[in-house]
């Protein structure tokens, strides 16, 4: 397996084998939305809802599968964690918790985050097309457009100096004198023991499979770039699977690809597509899908814009924040995964009730 990795990262250069990675990964996850139903705005609209808890379950077992996983890495040495965009700035609360809300309540109105707008493109739908470049576009303005100034007044990101990286596992390994690594595997064993709890969950064998299918996509993007981060000469940054930037990463991608590398967004991002693609079409669901209400559309397309501006801010979305740095316990995960299911309740409120009082 090394040598075969050697020979590909001499013949086709790092940012095109960290590209590779990413949409292996992405293929993964595009499945695990077309086969699995694995979809955060659907977890949280069946918990709250549906009376059901089942794909919340999911999410959570995928999160500790992924935390057993990347520490896991981290243990052996394969996983340089302080080296990540999550562990490599000082942790904001505010913008955490703003850009959660803001992003969650976005997701509501768009009904659909990044991830699931992907997902369901490649099955056809045409509304999502325009759900996925409004959020990229909007991503792009407020990370490094014309709103990028105001960002960096109100939430300036300084770089950790802290010998101890904003991680809930080190913090715990700091004051207890244990390693991290261990403390994060016990963490994340402990929440897929939760997840498990319940005998529905149990009993879903499918759901449990696309839950840690889930959970090993977020980890071979940990693997995959610090791989080719130590064994290559260009550079390249270790990463996950996140779907807010990366978007707009690969729209700026699709207009001048050819004076811009690939990187491991764009192949994250395209092969959630592909995935999704053949996963609609393994189970006959692909059929092409038009917006016929245009006030439908305004609101997905107004959900799109607080989206990206509210991701960017909370430097991840559901999937940036709510597995990939949970799976590194970072301190800002929970927050904001927290901040992003009480963003889509409200939104969630105001499109299936409203907010008139209960008579």
């Amino acid at each position: 397996m090394l040598a075969l990795l050697e020979t590909l990262l001499d013949r086709i250069g790092d940012n095109n084998l960290v590209a590779l990675f990413g949409m292996l990964g992405g293929i993964v996850l595009g499945l695990a939305a077309r086969l699995g139903r694995f979809c955060t705005l659907g977890a949280i609209e069946d918990l709250l809802y549906g009376g059901s808890d089942l794909r919340m379950r999911m999410w959570a077992l995928a999160i500790g599968g992924a935390i057993v996983g990347s520490f896991a890495l981290i243990g052996t040495g394969f996983l340089e964690a302080e080296t990540s965009f999550y562990f490599s700035i000082r942790w904001m609360p505010v913008a955490s918790i703003i850009g959660g809300l803001m992003f969650g309540y976005g997701m509501a109105l768009a009904g659909n985050c990044g991830y699931g707008a992907i997902a369901r493109l490649g099955g056809g739908d045409l509304r999502s097309f325009v759900i996925v470049l409004v959020m990229g576009v909007s991503a792009y303005v407020v990370l490094a457009g014309p709103l990028a100034p105001l960002r960096n007044w109100l939430f300036p990101q300084i770089d950790v100096t802290a010998p101890v990286p904003p991680g809930i596992a080190h913090h715990i390994g700091n004051w207890t004198g244990l390693a991290a690594a261990p403390v994060g595997m016990t963490i994340g064993a402990l929440i897929m023991i939760a997840a498990l709890w319940s005998s529905e969950m149990r009993k879903d064998v499918k759901a449990i499979f696309w839950a840690l299918m889930v959970a090993a996509a977020i980890v071979s993007g940990w693997a995959g770039s610090q791989w080719v981060a130590t064994n290559g000469f260009d550079g390249v940054q270790l990463v996950s699977h996140s779907f807010s930037a990366p978007v707009g990463e690969s729209i700026l991608f699709a207009m001048n690809g050819s004076v811009r590398p690939l990187s491991f967004a764009v192949g994250s991002v395209a092969g959630v597509w592909l995935g999704a693609f053949i996963g609609s079409m393994m189970k006959g669901h692909f059929r092409w899908e038009a917006c016929e209400d245009p006030r439908e559309l305004r609101r997905q397309i107004f959900g799109a814009i607080i989206m990206g501006a509210g991701a960017i801010l909370a430097i991840g979305c559901t999937v940036g924040q709510g597995i990939t740095a949970f799976s590194l316990l970072a301190i800002s995960a929970p927050v904001t995964f927290l901040a992003i299911f009480a963003g889509a309740a409200i939104g969630l409120r105001q499109l299936i009730e409203g907010f008139q009082p209960a008579e």
